[in-house]
């Protein structure tokens, strides 16, 4: 009879754990050898013939994360898995999810045609950089969505004159679903690029004067957009300024540029595990959603319920 097996990569294996403690087992046993030169053998020890085996991994930087979770994946189709699900909490290589200048890769869709190349089944994600990246797969999708755990959280915070803002023009709909859901005013932030990972200038479309603005994003890596968009919200008159962000990619000075800047608060989801703490940033866990979501996935229950509860 088949089973239910999870599996964690090296990337995500505190995250795995709280999510195999809420669904109620333990993680399956996996161990990842190395050749002296650095390539990687995953071994499943522990038979998976015909079961729906899960496997657990972000797909963060170094690029060795990827290519352990699609090994992972070739092992246990070799090994005559049932259904095998891809739980990819960060997607990483989405923000490359279209051709906007000449020679240059979709990396969002080369990364679906390897999962499914290696023999994943399903993906299961969470708050993909651009929804249509959906489509990039011939296999089924599931896009779980950070809303679950942040709006239930905010609820309980009882902030005052709240306003939702987006850092970019591009994130304005992910922003909207919050002030929608919480009957607040929309701000947008108009950035300006010279090159990636640098922000040569922001507008702020929208009043904020005395409010208590959250900006909403769905990563953030240097902190470099973030800080200057609470900058510009404060110079325009608002109270405080929080931010949210579903992925903590945290890259160069991003912790040294959110402890200096005029955020009061950066919530992030553990989807990618943090190197290191800081008092401006407060850590929600997705295990239990995941752990949800996997079990409703194997029971052929919505998954789309999940965040209808959560809203």
């Amino acid at each position: 009879m088949s089973d239910i097996k999870l599996f964690s990569g090296v990337s995500s294996r505190h995250l795995a754990e709280r999510i195999a403690f809420y669904f109620g087992k333990e993680l399956g046993n996996i161990q990842v050898n190395r050749f002296s030169d650095g390539e990687m053998q995953p071994v499943i020890n522990e038979s998976v013939r015909g079961d729906f085996v899960f496997f657990i991994q972000s797909t963060i930087p170094p690029s060795d994360n990827l290519m352990e979770l699609l090994l992972m994946i070739d092992a246990a189709r070799r090994a005559s898995a049932g259904y095998i699900t891809a739980v990819i909490p960060y997607f990483g290589y989405a923000r490359q999810d279209r051709k906007d200048k000449p020679r240059v890769p979709i990396s969002a869709k080369l990364i679906a045609t390897l999962l499914e190349a290696a023999g994943a089944n399903r993906v299961m994600t969470m708050d993909l950089h651009a929804d249509q990246i959906q489509g990039f797969f011939d296999i089924p999708v599931d896009h779980l969505r950070s809303e679950a755990i942040y709006m239930p959280y905010l609820k309980e915070q009882n902030l005052g004159n709240v306003i939702f803002a987006s850092p970019d023009v591009g994130g304005v709909k992910r922003a909207r679903t919050y002030s929608k859901y919480f009957k607040t005013e929309l701000v947008i932030c108009d950035k300006y690029r010279e090159k990636a990972n640098q922000v040569a200038g922001m507008t702020v479309i929208g009043d904020v004067s005395g409010a208590d603005v959250i900006l909403v994003d769905d990563l953030v890596d240097t902190a470099g957009t973030l800080c200057k968009a609470a900058q510009a919200i404060m110079d325009k008159g608002a109270n405080s300024v929080r931010a949210l962000c579903t992925h903590p990619v945290l890259s160069g000075n991003a912790y040294e540029n959110i402890e200096n800047s005029v955020l009061t608060e950066l919530m992030v989801c553990d989807t990618i595990p943090m190197r290191q703490t800081s008092p401006k940033i407060n850590v929600l866990s997705t295990a239990m959603l995941f752990s949800r979501a996997i079990r409703n996935m194997h029971e052929h229950r919505s998954i789309s319920a999940l965040f209808l509860e959560g809203l």
